[in-house]
C-alpha cells in the first residue's frame, strides 16, 4: 500500500478552566419543544373522530402497486373509505396515487388525506450510488443535492414521504445493510444525516418538490451480533451515546419529520416497544416533535421476541411512543380491546393520532391533498437529462481508487481493451440494492458506458468470462428481484477460454467483477468477505496472461481482497454507481474524472478481524512496534496483523498531494476559546485533483478510556497541478466533548493530540509539546 502523509500537529494541553460538566446537546436542536402551529386544527378534527377513525390514522398497510383504475374495487379502497388507513406505501405514479387519494378526501367521512411513502433511498428513477458509496464522496453539498433531486422526482410521481436517510453506524461488513448506511464514523454519519434531511425536506415542506424524511433505523440496527440481520444488539449506554446515536440525533437537529423504529432490541427490549428509546431519549432529551413509524411488521415481530401476544405487543408499542404501524395492523386491530381493558388510555391513542395529523398539516395536504398529483411534472422532472448528468458525476465522485501500481490508470483512449466479467454487461445490477423506483433496464452497463465514452477510438472486446458463482442456488439468492444474470450452456472452462481469447487480442484487461446488487442489502448477511470463487478463478487466469489487469470492483460492503491487492496492478472500487454507472466508470477509467473517493468503512485483511474500525480504544497491552510484528502477550493475532487492508479515510488519486507547514494558533485554550489548525496541501503530481483533508483528535487522558483518535472535521478541496492551498480548521470546546460514565456530555481538561492528513491510519512522527 502506498504510504501517505498524516501530520501529528502535536500534543495539545487545553486548560478547560470553566468546562461545563453537565449534560449538553452537541448542537442546537432545531425541532425541539416547539409549539405545534396546527394544534387548533388538529384538535378540531380529533374531536370529530370515532375510535375506529383514530385507529385508522395509525395504520400503514402496504397496498402493493395498485393498477390504475382498480383502486376503487380493491380491498384497501373500502378501508380508506371507512377511515381505517392513515397512509400507504409502494404505490408509484401520479395517476394511481391521485385515484387512491380521491377516495380518502372525497368518500371518507372526515376527508383526511393519506400519506404516500416509498423507500426512496439513493435517488428515484435517476439513481445515485448506494449510500455507502455516496458517503465516500465526503461532499455534503453533493449529497444534499442528491436528496433534493430524489425528492423532486419522487414528489413529481406522487410520493410525499421517504423512508430515508438510513444512518445506522456499522463496523461489521458481514451485515448486508452496511451498503445502505454511511460507514463506521458517527461524526461523518451525522453530517450526512443532516445533509440528507435538508435535501429531502428543504426549507418549506409545503412546497410540492419537497417530501418528509424518515430517519432510520432507531436505534443501533447496524450492530447485530455476528453481523446477522435482525439479530440481537447488546451494548453499553456509554458506547451507544459516544459511537452510535449521534447520526440519529443529528437528523433530529436538522428537523426530520419522522423516525422509523429498528427491528433489534435495545437494552433487552425491542426498539419498537422501548419507551426509554422512543420517549425518554428521542422526545424528552432530544426534543423530537414528529411521529414514529415501525419498520415492516415491527409490532407483530415482538411476539417472536417473547414480549407477548399481538394485543400485548401493540399496547407496548403505543405506550413506548410508536405512532404508526407499518403493515402489522396490531394497533388498528387490538387497541380497542386494550382500551376497554385499560391497558392503554384514550390519551395514548389521541397523542399518536395528533402526531400523524400534524405531519399531514406540515406537508400541506389538508390545504391541497392533490399537491403531489400534477401529471405534467413527471413528464419533465423524472429521469431528466439534467438529473442523469448529475447522477453520472456523483457516481464518478464516489469511486475509490484502492491501488494503481505504476500508474496503470488512467487508461489511454486508444488501442484494444478486453472487458471481461459477469458484471460487465448487466444493466439490472448497476444501481445496487434498494433501488425501488429505478427502471433497471435503462441503467448504463460498463460495456455500454465504455463504448459511449470512447466511440471508435478504442476497440473494446467483451467476454463474460464466468458466472457470478459456481453454485447456481447461491447465485439465485443473490440475483433476486429481477436482477438475474442469465446463464447459458457453456462450461466454466469455455467461459474462461472465451475471456482468454479476447484478452490475447488486447493491450489491457478490465475485469468487472465482485458482488451482485442483491449480495448486499436487507437480509443479505454473509460469513465470507470474498469475491465469489468463480470470479477469483477468472481473475487468476487473466493475470496469468501477463497483460496489465484493472479490476473494476462492484461491492456493497468492505471485502477482504488481500490476494487481489497483492496480485492485481490496479483496483477501482466502484460500489454500485447508479443508473449512469457505465458512464461514471468510463469517466474515471479514462481520466476524465480523477478519483477522489475516500473509504468510510474499513476494509479488513480477513473476516476474523471483524468488527474492525479506526476509532477503537487502546488496550492495556498494545503492540510496542509500529510495523505490526507479532509480540507474545500483546493484543494481536498469531496469523494476521492488526492493521486493516485499507483504513478509514483511504483513497488514492491519479495525482499526489503533499502536506506541509502545519501549525496551531495557540498551545492552550479555555472553554470559550478556539485553536486554529492550519496546513498547506500541494498537488505535486501530474493531474488536477481533489483531496479530502481530514482532522482527527485524541483525548490523551480521560475519566473513562477514550478512542485512539476520532474524526472531528474534514474539507474537500480542488487543487490544480502544482497548486497549494492552506487548509484551516477551528477546534472549540464542542469538538472535545464526549459522554462520560454518568452520560453527561462534557469536555475534560487535559492533553489532546491533533492529527491532520489524508486518511485515519498514516502518520508523520513529528510532535510538538504544547503547554499552558
Amino acid at each position: 500500500m502506498t504510504k501517505l502523509k498524516t501530520l501529528t500537529a502535536g500534543l495539545l494541553i487545553f486548560s478547560m478552566m470553566s468546562c461545563n460538566q453537565e449534560a449538553s446537546n452537541k448542537t442546537k436542536l432545531s425541532n425541539s419543544n416547539t409549539e405545534n402551529p396546527f394544534e387548533a386544527q388538529v384538535d378540531s378534527i380529533l374531536g370529530l373522530m370515532t375510535l375506529d377513525e383514530k385507529l385508522g390514522q395509525l395504520n400503514l398497510p402496504s397496498s402493493g402497486d395498485i393498477t390504475t383504475g382498480q383502486a376503487q374495487s380493491s380491498n384497501i379502497a373500502q378501508k380508506i373509505e371507512e377511515g381505517k388507513v392513515g397512509g400507504l406505501f409502494n404505490i408509484k405514479s401520479v395517476e394511481k396515487i391521485k385515484e387512491v387519494q380521491r377516495i380518502a378526501v372525497e368518500k371518507s367521512r372526515l376527508k383526511i388525506p393519506l400519506l404516500f411513502g416509498m423507500d426512496v433511498i439513493h435517488g428515484y428513477e435517476s439513481t445515485f450510488p448506494i449510500p455507502l458509496g455516496l458517503s465516500c464522496t465526503w461532499d455534503m453539498e453533493m449529497i444534499k443535492r442528491t436528496a433534493q433531486i430524489a425528492a423532486q422526482e419522487a414528489t413529481a410521481d406522487g410520493i410525499n414521504w421517504t423512508f430515508s436517510p438510513m444512518v445506522d453506524i456499522s463496523r461489521d461488513p458481514r451485515w448486508g445493510r452496511i451498503s445502505e448506511g454511511n460507514g463506521e464514523d458517527p461524526f461523518l454519519g451525522g453530517e450526512i444525516a443532516k445533509a440528507m434531511v435538508e435535501g429531502y425536506q428543504g426549507d418549506d415542506l409545503t412546497q410540492n418538490n419537497t417530501m418528509m424524511a424518515c430517519v432510520k433505523h432507531f436505534a443501533l440496527y447496524g450492530a447485530p451480533e455476528a453481523g446477522r440481520d435482525y439479530n440481537t444488539v447488546d451494548m453499553s449506554k456509554y458506547r451507544m451515546f459516544n459511537e452510535y446515536l449521534y447520526p440519529y440525533q443529528a437528523a433530529v437537529e436538522a428537523g426530520v419529520g419522522s423516525v422509523m423504529a429498528s427491528f433489534n432490541e435495545v437494552d433487552g427490549i425491542p426498539a419498537t416497544g422501548n419507551k426509554w428509546l422512543m420517549t425518554d431519549l428521542l422526545r424528552d432529551q432530544w426534543g423530537f416533535d414528529g411521529f414514529v413509524v415501525t419498520d415492516y411488521t415491527g409490532i407483530p415481530e415482538m411476539i417472536a421476541h417473547g414480549m407477548g401476544d399481538l394485543q400485548d405487543v401493540s399496547a407496548l408499542a403505543l405506550k413506548a411512543g410508536i405512532d404508526m404501524d407499518m403493515v402489522g395492523e396490531g394497533l388498528s386491530g387490538t387497541l380497542k380491546k386494550s382500551l376497554d381493558e385499560e391497558k392503554v388510555t384514550m390519551n395514548d391513542i389521541d397523542t399518536a393520532v395528533k402526531r400523524i395529523l400534524t405531519a399531514k398539516y406540515k406537508l400541506g395536504l389538508f390545504d391541497d391533498p392533490y399537491k403531489y398529483c400534477d401529471v405534467e411534472r413527471a413528464k419533465t422532472e423524472v429521469f431528466s437529462e439534467e438529473h442523469r448528468a448529475f447522477a453520472r458525476k456523483v457516481g464518478a465522485e464516489s469511486m475509490v481508487l484502492l491501488k494503481n501500481e505504476n500508474q496503470l490508470l488512467p487508461l489511454k483512449k486508444s488501442g484494444t481493451i478486453a472487458l471481461v466479467g459477469p458484471l460487465a454487461n448487466t444493466a439490472v445490477n448497476m444501481a445496487g440494492t434498494w433501488s425501488v423506483a429505478t427502471k433497471q433496464e435503462k441503467s448504463i452497463t460498463v460495456l455500454d458506458g465504455l463504448k459511449q465514452a470512447v466511440g471508435d477510438q478504442v476497440n473494446i472486446l467483451y467476454a463474460k468470462g464466468s458466472n457470478v458463482d459456481f453454485d447456481l442456488d447461491f447465485e439465485k439468492r443473490i440475483t433476486m428481484f429481477g436482477k438475474e444474470i442469465p446463464r447459458d450452456d457453456k462450461s466454466d472452462k469455455q467461459l474462461i477460454d472465451e475471456a482468454l481469447m479476447v484478452a490475447s487480442k488486447s493491450d489491457v484487461i478490465v475485469a468487472a467483477i465482485g458482488e451482485t446488487a442483491e449480495l448486499s442489502g436487507e437480509s443479505s448477511s454473509v460469513s465470507k468477505l470474498q469475491i465469489p470463487q468463480a470470479q477469483k478463478d477468472l481473475l487468476s487466469a487473466l493475470l496469468e496472461t501477463g497483460k496489465p489487469v484493472v479490476v473494476v470492483l462492484f461491492t456493497g460492503r468492505p471485502l477482504a481482497i488481500v490476494e487481489e491487492n497483492k496480485k492485481v496492478p490496479a483496483i477501482l472500487n466502484v460500489w454500485f454507481p447508479g443508473s449512469e454507472a457505465g458512464l461514471s466508470i468510463a469517466d474515471v477509467l479514462f481520466g476524465d474524472v480523477n478519483p477522489s473517493g475516500k473509504l468510510t468503512s474499513t476494509f479488513p485483511m480477513n473476516v476474523g478481524q471483524v468488527p474492525i474500525f479506526y476509532n477503537h480504544k487502546s488496550t492495556g497491552r498494545p503492540l510496542s512496534n509500529k510495523e505490526g510484528r507479532f509480540e507474545k502477550f500483546r493484543s494481536n493475532y498469531l496469523d494476521v496483523r492488526n492493521e486493516p487492508l485499507y483504513p478509514f479515510g483511504y483513497g488514492l488519486s491519479y495525482t499526489k498531494f503533499d502536506y506541509s507547514n502545519y501549525s496551531l494558533s495557540a498551545d492552550s485554550m479555555n472553554a470559550d476559546g478556539n485553536i486554529e489548525v492550519a496546513v498547506d496541501v500541494t498537488n505535486v503530481g501530474n493531474y488536477d485533483g481533489k483531496e479530502v483533508v481530514q482532522l482527527y483528535i485524541r483525548d490523551v487522558v480521560g475519566s473513562v478510556t477514550r478512542p485512539v483518535k476520532e474524526l472531528k472535521g474534514f474539507k474537500k478541496i480542488d487543487l490544480k497541478k502544482g497548486e497549494t492551498k492552506r487548509v484551516t480548521f477551528d477546534i472549540t470546546e464542542e469538538d472535545l466533548k464526549f459522554y462520560n460514565y454518568d452520560l453527561n456530555f462534557v469536555a475534560e481538561p487535559g492533553a489532546f493530540q491533533v492529527f491532520v492528513g489524508t486518511d485515519s491510519a498514516t502518520e508523520m512522527m513529528r510532535e510538538f509539546e504544547l503547554e499552558n
